[in-house]
């Protein structure tokens, strides 16, 4: 049995990791050989972070290619499309995934709706606004990755699923420190969610100062050179590496602004975190809500006031630390592991396309 992925970014864009190609595994064991379609390669997805041009033409031909796979009808069984197939196009282009004839499954973990609809341009917001219910309401079934969009694509399609961004907890798993390096707050990102952070980095540079502590930030890009401080450690992002410096953390961090996108936002950065056995702090957005339990495995943060007192907390205190991390990591084996879901995945996938 085939399935044919359609994305909108490579390998190399988180989301098309967690969301898709994590699970071709699983897939595979169970009678599924994916063929994966992403629009934008991994070029393209290295230019956000450091800031390169991209020729128009490239992109311009990336979109005539994923017209032409679709008229030509990709060799499939099933459709699965991750995000939309063609960004900034009005909904036409979005349903022909569903002239296919085969069924299709959407999955969406961010609020890309809110792009369209709140956009600032009149003409954005007139031309695109609801470009993706048509293709939520004409699937067969539609993955939400939190319940803020579960309650979104319901209005369009009964057949939504909770399905929340998860990572290989056999591959994302504690280690121990040594005690002579100084401590870490950690944030895992990208260019994209950089000015997330903005708002606390005065107290994260004041913390540096006063606790003789580190902030190491994965994945900012070139964004984050204006905003470096004594105490500041930039770090590009690779595959390659990624758990890696997640695991030199001692404190995970979240912030997220209160905006219609952001309560969309999937956590992701939460479930590296906490499968690594860290304590978390992050704002009270969206998400975040459900997967920080006040106290347990971590805290939530409303104001600047509460990021330096549970900061504080969490610096000084070591065993506090500890235990916080132990609580998020058995949440998230339970909760957001790959191991938990895939087979969730497996069995929607077998009630619209059973293999042969």
């Amino acid at each position: 049995m085939r399935i044919a992925a359609f994305t909108k970014y490579d390998r190399e864009a988180a989301s098309t990791r967690q969301r898709v190609l994590q699970y071709v595994p699983a897939l595979a064991a169970a009678g599924y050989e994916l063929s994966h379609y992403p629009l934008l390669g991994n070029d393209y997805v290295r230019s956000l972070a450091n800031g390169a041009s991209v020729s128009p033409g490239s992109v311009g031909a990336a979109y005539l290619r994923r017209f032409s796979q679709l008229f030509a009808g990709p060799e499939c069984d099933l459709v699965w499309v991750y995000a939309e197939a063609f960004p900034y196009l009005p909904a036409w282009f979005e349903r022909l995934l569903l002239n296919t004839g085969k069924p299709v499954v959407y999955d969406f973990d961010d609020a890309f709706f809110v792009t369209y609809d709140e956009h600032p341009d009149y003409w954005v917001r007139r031309l695109l606004a609801g470009k993706l219910e048509p293709l939520i309401a004409g699937a067969r079934a539609v993955c939400c990755g939190n319940s803020y969009l579960l309650d979104y694509a319901q209005r369009f399609n009964s057949q939504s699923m909770l399905l929340p961004t998860v990572v290989d907890t056999d591959i994302y798993v504690p280690i121990t420190k040594r005690n002579s390096d100084p401590l870490v707050i950690g944030w895992i990102g990208s260019p994209s969610t950089w000015d997330e952070v903005r708002p606390v980095l005065p107290i994260l540079e004041r913390l540096c100062r006063d606790h003789g502590l580190r902030f190491r930030a994965v994945g900012a890009g070139i964004a984050v050179e204006a905003d470096r401080f004594e105490g500041m450690e930039l770090v590009e992002w690779s595959e390659a590496t990624e758990v890696a410096e997640v695991q030199k953390f001692d404190i995970g961090i979240m912030p997220l602004r209160d905006l219609p996108f952001q309560r969309g936002k999937s956590g992701y950065k939460l479930v590296q975190y906490m499968a690594c056995g860290l304590p978390v702090v992050a704002s009270p957005v969206g998400v975040n809500n459900e997967m920080v339990v006040e106290g347990s495995n971590g805290f939530l943060a409303a104001d600047q006031q509460d990021w330096t007192d549970t900061l504080t907390q969490l610096i000084e205190d070591a065993s506090l630390r500890a235990r916080m991390g132990e609580v998020g990591r058995r949440r998230a084996v339970h909760d957001y592991s790959l191991r938990a879901h895939a087979p969730r995945l497996v069995d929607l996938f077998r009630s619209l396309a059973r293999p042969r």
